[in-house]
């Protein structure tokens, strides 16, 4: 028979375990998380906006799925520039996050970075650079320009809509690009553009849409961020060329093609280069050569002509027999911008404030 000191000791014996146990237990998934490389997005629109967001959402799903546990992604939608893009780096930095991807023009700067010198930044579609602060981007203009071809081969009036966000250097040369590549496909081509002065705004989008179609556009496109530019375009019966996503579902009959960007790989060959500590601040540029760009499958609206048409210029693209941006190029009005024998850098680029001729709009919004 046990005795009331035994039994006590017992007692006292299995609960020191019980508790040794619970700490284990409590410690074990906290010390998993610790351990896992804690990587962040911020976006500018709905990470399910079908379009640019959705994009860099697709890159960080396969970040996380490519390194599994060894990382621990999040995300932060409809992030705006200024106090609110403070605050919302300043709580990730706080909640242990150690690389930070911004994927909007203007999120970081040089000041910022210096801010938070332990914390790896990167930026989408801009040029500042720190010794903590990285930018990346593609040459979307290829596969813009490509896509430009299947709207200048589907007017028939010759007048193409363009629903446009920003009138900052990185619009200006995509809408540049696009109309270079629609009047290769139809010479003599006008496009004609509506700022909408934001990156996802679908009621202004399709306002633009409608205003461009009653000024006489058959063909639309975008370089903003929804499917409304689509919706719409299906619900007049007239071609779209989309932007950044395969959003042949939301127009399925007006479909064209459009320019999109691969972002996963880039992400997760950086993601991992700061996880082993070999990261370094630099100015990526993608191409279509590299698989970075690339053109969104065709609609059925796109002709047999037009596809091999494209499928040449996009083989010349990557042998680099074929720049987009070559001279003698020529402004709204009729001034020469780029002599014959001449290549635009990505210097030149980056900041170019002038639409060629034929585009109908101001480069100014």
């Amino acid at each position: 028979m046990n005795s009331p000191k035994r039994t006590l000791a017992v007692l006292v014996v299995l609960a020191a375990t019980a508790a040794l146990l619970a700490a284990t237990a409590a410690a074990g998934p906290a010390k998993k998380q610790s351990a896992a490389f804690k990587v962040a997005w911020i976006y500018v629109g709905p990470h399910n906006d079908a379009g640019w967001s959705q994009a860099h959402d697709d890159g960080r799903k396969y970040v996380q799925k490519m390194l599994g546990s060894k990382v621990q992604t999040t995300f932060k939608e409809n992030i705006a520039v200024g106090a609110q893009l403070q605050q919302t780096v300043s709580s990730l930095v706080n909640q242990g996050y150690k690389l930070i991807f911004g994927t909007s023009y203007g999120y970081f700067d040089k000041k910022l970075a210096a801010k938070y010198p332990s914390v790896l930044f990167e930026q989408a579609t801009g040029t500042l650079q720190s010794k903590n602060m990285a930018e990346y981007f593609g040459a979307g203009e290829e596969p813009i320009y490509l896509s430009g071809m299947t709207a200048g081969a589907a007017t028939k009036k010759g007048v193409i809509g363009l629903v446009v966000a920003y009138p900052i250097p990185e619009v200006i040369r995509h809408a540049n690009a696009f109309a270079l590549g629609a009047q290769a496909a139809h010479p003599g081509a006008k496009i004609k553009l509506v700022w909408t002065n934001s990156w996802f705004d679908p009621a202004k989008e399709k306002k633009a849409a409608e205003s461009l179609h009653a000024a006489g556009a058959d063909v639309l496109g975008q370089n903003v961020d929804s499917p409304a530019t689509g919706q719409f375009a299906e619900s007049v019966g007239i071609p779209w060329v989309g932007y950044d996503a395969n959003a042949k579902k939301f127009a399925p009959k007006s479909w064209l093609t459009a320019a999109l960007y691969n972002w996963g790989p880039y992400y997760l060959r950086r993601v991992q280069a700061a996880m082993d500590g070999t990261w370094k601040s630099g100015f990526y540029y993608g191409s279509i050569k590299d698989g970075f760009t690339k053109l969104a499958p065709f609609g059925p609206g796109v002709s047999a002509g037009t596809k091999t048409a494209i499928a040449k210029k996009l083989q010349a693209l990557k042998s680099g027999t074929f720049y987009e941006f070559a001279g003698p190029l020529y402004d709204q009005s009729g001034k020469l911008r780029l002599p014959a024998g001449k290549k635009m850098t990505v210097s030149q680029l980056y900041a170019m404030d002038w639409l060629v001729k034929g585009v109908i709009g101001s480069a100014k919004g």
